[in-house]
């Protein structure tokens, strides 16, 4: 499984993309949602079983995106501890960091809020069906305050929402910073998972007065194929991929990426790899770090000694 996740999340060839046509009418977006009974908020453990956050009252109609595949059947005796199991290219997965992501989704949307988000309209998902597993998960942080969107890897293969989505961003809330959980397409490789990623920022400077969330010095965070996909954005832009013309992000947080493609003007990086992964080795990582330094690009790198890929 290590070269095939190399291929597909780490070494797929650049090629070039075809704008999409902006949507003619926005998705609506409404920062409410039904309440969902005091009796219905129970609070999933590391014991409980995947079956329990499917059928959770509280993630009601969004429940399976939380699932790395929706085209796949999962058995759903799997306990939340053993999550990992769903998770091939991934390590370190802590069962306590995956029931916290959802128990903070649980209490929002007890508490009235909504924590999902689409990023295309009716239409657009009729007219491609694709299209209709995609979204954001939204954890806020202070009304007003800046964003991050995080795009979590699995080779375009998977969404790993639970262990590198939902984990960053209760971390990122913790600073106050608010943050956003994308659902993109997989099994189409990084052009479609991309262009939903700047379709996810279209719709958050679309909706920023009703999300109470402030455009300025947003951040774009990635690990592995979703690290591609953010630094991609990164070095040329949302409409680059089919998005409104969107300001580029004040940063970018790459984990664990052999992404190499850059740009002549690069917004400052965060770097991240473990010091034994062998899908992203540090050496990979270190040459796409040397070439922004040489551009001038504001550049931190972190080495993490003795963890594998996808941490």
């Amino acid at each position: 499984w290590l070269a095939c996740c190399a291929g597909a999340a780490d070494a797929e060839p650049q090629r070039p993309f075809a704008p999409a046509v902006a949507p003619a009418v926005a998705p609506t977006v409404s920062t409410t949602a039904p309440a969902v009974p005091r009796a219905a908020l129970e609070h999933l453990r590391p014991q409980d079983r995947v079956g329990d956050l499917l059928d959770h009252p509280a993630l009601s109609g969004f429940s399976r995106l939380l699932l790395p595949r929706t085209d796949v059947e999962v058995d759903r005796r799997t306990r939340l501890s053993d999550f990992a199991s769903m998770l091939p290219y991934h390590t370190q997965v802590d069962a306590s960091d995956v029931v916290a992501g959802l128990n903070q989704l649980i209490d929002d949307a007890g508490a009235g809020r909504r924590v999902f988000i689409d990023i295309y309209t009716t239409a657009e998902k009729a007219r491609d069906p694709t299209k209709v597993d995609t979204g954001l998960f939204f954890l806020r942080g202070r009304p007003g305050a800046s964003f991050a969107v995080i795009a979590p890897g699995g080779g375009f293969s998977y969404v790993a929402a639970v262990h590198e989505g939902l984990a960053y961003a209760l971390a990122i809330n913790r600073h106050g910073f608010n943050a956003f959980v994308l659902r993109y397409r997989v099994g189409q490789g990084s052009a479609a998972a991309t262009e939903d990623l700047a379709a996810a920022l279209s719709a958050i400077f679309r909706h920023a007065a009703e999300l109470q969330v402030n455009t300025k010095g947003y951040s774009l965070w990635g690990s592995s194929a979703g690290a591609r996909m953010a630094a991609s954005i990164g070095s040329h832009g949302a409409a680059r991929f089919g998005a409104d013309p969107l300001p580029r992000p004040a940063a970018v947080v790459m984990a664990y990426t052999g992404h190499s493609d850059t740009s002549a003007d690069e917004p400052p990086t965060f770097v991240v790899v473990g010091g034994h992964d062998r899908i992203a080795p540090p050496a990979v990582m270190k040459r796409r770090v040397r070439a922004l330094e040489q551009a001038g690009v504001t550049v931190a790198y972190h080495e993490v000694p003795g963890l594998g890929h996808g941490f």
